[in-house]
């Protein structure tokens, strides 16, 4: 039945085959008042996609553009897992990742000084459980910002891609993204590297640039398509104002920045920044004199103050800029006097928190990361329960704050933001792959890292910190991971590499890219450009250079930590673990759990099941070995030759049956009671009498055999 369209539009689509399945773009079947809407389906997902563009540009001085991700449980068949809370509330960290991940390509491609307000916001309204649909919503984003005439620079999509038995594959179903080495986002603009985004397990740097290059060329029918879509939509461009620093004032600005800077903004950061403020002020002084419109000079600096001033801020924010790319292509020299793949000065101490189970200061120039590890029972786990994932656990957990003093700013104290959530799983992502299994080490680890002081690269300050933290709590990590922040400008179709990025090249440069990994490979990976898209040629060199600079900061964390404690802090709780037989979790928990219940109750100890087999008990030393002791004793396995002390459950005519173990009986035959003829059972045995007896057989049908004889009372 055809859909009643109130807009009176056509309800067009597009198809075509994208690495084995249909894909559809879908538009004027939903969301009528949006500015744009469109249906994506890839499989069974199906993502809305929509925008909605402010009618008037907005005074503030940066774009206002909003991106949101928006899980719905229906859309897996779930409802949520919450015994209180049944509707979505608060996105969950995976989806504010989801998000960030989105925005990360699109926010680069509209023109600067774009100041609409646009609101772009993806929903799942069905998933296909053999795929992630985090690539599908990127590309029902990326088309509603085509279709709504924006000055949106698309179009984009994304691939996410693991290996295979050696072959590179993009939607991969959950089984094997747990057997892939690789998991991969690549977003691409027709032939260039918009956003990567990458785990692995210690992957060689050839093998991301080698994704790299498949996802360029297995993302183009995603663009095409979308371009097919705009053409048959019509879509006329929507006017627009930039608001744009006035020409005639950049000119003045650069001509006394060109008299003032060259060497006297470079040096040390904090010298630097105080020479530049200095510099700003002596400008506006100048300027407030030669251009005010007053009658005498006090006149003319109030008229300058109250009119001109932001605007020939904002002018020389811009002329810093320039003079930092300027110094780097044309002087080789950066804004610190380093060269450019020379690392900033380190020095990082351990151990620092007496009371902590692990800590570490770790400090790259002006940036400084304090990380501090807890190490608790495997309980402490946090359960996951998403769109995507059921009954999930993250046994480990790193958390990133950074409050605006780090920046020498007030601001307020609040929940962390996207960025921090961003960071600090970056940072997770860093180190997961080198975390023992919870066989080997049976506890629950958070990181925390609190950023002391920012001047660029946070998220590899808390990488290097979080794994020194972890050596001297005593994790024993496969090996150690460093990280390092890259830059890049482009002059023309030259390239100039940055090794260890602050700030202010930042600010100034063309890409931010970030790896850490171990000696052996990379272990996660994040890169976003700030021009249209590069090459994937251009980022190799700097996926290259960054492996020395990685190499030269691990150097130094291993000269201060060269390898794990081999003991754990003595305020970290003990954790004992055994494996057992899979089906005797039963026995251990008890009916309505009442046996473990009764085994915590009595000893103060905290005791854990893995569906797996593997428990865990936690606590002080008398209490875990009292709990460890009672639970071998339930699952005990009986042993042929073993003595047990046994109850007496059954007596017989022909002998007696004795419990050895529980739940386990085993035979006493009146023959084997004692070395002397016994006439009846019951002149030696009694009911619930403990006795001694050995194990002697164990028939094919799993009968016992025992024996009182030569064994002492």
């Amino acid at each position: 039945m055809e859909i009643i369209n109130p807009s009176g539009k056509q309800t067009l689509s597009v198809s075509t085959e994208l690495l084995g399945r249909k894909l559809t773009l879908e538009v004027n079947r939903v969301g009528f008042r949006s500015t744009s809407s469109v249906l994506v389906t890839y499989g069974d997902t199906v993502v809305l996609g929509s925008v909605v563009v402010g009618k008037k540009p907005v005074v503030q001085d940066f774009f206002p553009l909003s991106v949101d991700y928006e899980e719905k449980f229906y859309a897996a068949g779930k409802i949520n897992g919450s015994k209180f809370i049944k509707r979505e509330g608060k996105p969950a960290d995976e989806a504010i990742l989801v998000g960030r991940l989105i925005d990360r390509p699109i926010r680069p491609l509209f023109p600067k000084g774009y100041r609409q307000e646009v609101q772009v916001v993806t929903t799942v309204l069905s998933m296909d459980p053999s795929f992630r649909p985090d690539v599908v919503a990127m590309l029902a984003a990326s088309t509603a910002l085509m279709l709504s005439g924006t000055p949106f620079d698309g179009p984009i999509a994304g691939l996410r891609i693991g290996r295979i038995n050696g072959e590179f594959k993009a939607f991969l179903s959950p089984e094997e993204r747990e057997k892939s080495t690789l998991d991969l986002v690549v977003a691409c603009k027709d032939g260039k590297v918009m956003m990567v985004e990458a785990g692995a397990d210690e992957v060689p740097e050839a093998m991301i640039v080698e994704a790299m290059h498949w996802a360029v060329k297995n993302v183009q029918p995603m663009l095409d398509l979308q371009r097919e879509l705009v053409e048959k939509c019509e879509v006329k461009p929507q006017e627009y104002e930039l608001i744009l620093p006035d020409e005639d004032v950049q000119k003045v600005v650069d001509a006394w920045a060109a008299e003032h800077f060259g060497e006297k903004i470079r040096g040390n950061v904090i010298e630097r920044q105080e020479t530049i403020d200095a510099l700003k002020a002596e400008m506006h002084a100048e300027l407030a004199t030669r251009l005010g419109e007053g009658g005498n000079d006090e006149e003319k600096i109030e008229d300058y103050n109250e009119r001109l001033l932001p605007e020939y801020d904002q002018a020389f924010d811009l002329a810093v800029h320039k003079e930092v790319r300027r110094g780097i292509i044309e002087d080789g020299v950066r804004p610190d006097g380093r060269k450019l793949d020379e690392v900033r000065p380190l020095s990082s101490q351990v151990g620092i928190l007496p009371r902590t189970h692990g800590s570490s200061l770790f400090t790259r120039g002006l940036t400084q990361a304090l990380n501090v590890v807890t190490l608790a029972p495997l309980s402490f786990a946090q359960i996951v329960d998403t769109m995507e994932v059921t009954d999930g656990k993250r046994r480990y957990m790193h958390h990133y704050n950074a409050p605006s003093y780090t920046v020498g700013e007030p601001g307020r104290i609040g929940a962390p933001g996207r960025r921090e959530v961003g960071h600090g799983y970056l940072a997770e992502r860093a180190l997961l792959p080198m975390l023992p299994s919870e066989e080997d080490f049976p506890y629950a680890i958070r990181s925390v890292t609190e950023i002391m002081s920012q001047n660029g690269s946070t998220s590899m300050a808390a990488t290097c910190s979080s794994c020194m933290a972890l050596m001297d709590a005593g994790v024993p990590l496969k090996r150690p991971v460093s990280g390092v922040a890259m830059g890049l400008m482009m002059d023309g179709e030259t390239p100039y590499v940055l090794t260890d990025l602050m700030d202010a090249e930042d600010f100034a440069g063309d890409m931010d890219f970030k790896v850490t990994g171990t000696t052996e490979g990379v272990t996660a990976l994040q890169m976003d450009m700030k021009v249209h898209g590069l090459p994937v040629e251009i980022l190799e060199k700097a996926i290259e250079q960054s492996h020395a600079g990685r190499m030269h900061i691990l150097e130094h964390m291993l000269s201060v930590i060269a390898e794990p404690r081999k003991e754990i802090s003595q305020y970290a709780p003990r954790v004992e673990k055994l494996m057992i037989n899979p089906d005797k979790i039963g026995t251990v928990i008890g009916k309505g759990g009442e046996t473990i219940n009764k085994i915590t109750g009595e000893t103060g100890a905290m005791v854990d099941i893995d569906d797996s087999g593997l428990i865990t008990v936690a606590g002080a030393n008398e209490a875990i070995d009292k709990a460890v002791e009672w639970i071998k004793s339930l699952v005990e396995e009986p042993e042929v030759g073993k003595v047990y002390e046994g109850t007496v459950v059954t007596i017989k005519d022909f002998g007696a049956f004795v419990n050895i173990l529980p739940g386990v009986d085993g035979m006493l035959h009146i023959s084997q009671i004692s070395d002397k003829r016994v006439a009846n059972v019951t002149d030696v045995l009694k009911m619930g009498q403990k006795v001694k007896v050995k194990l002697t057989a164990i028939d094919d049908k799993g009968r016992l055999s025992l024996t009182m004889k030569g064994v002492e009372q």
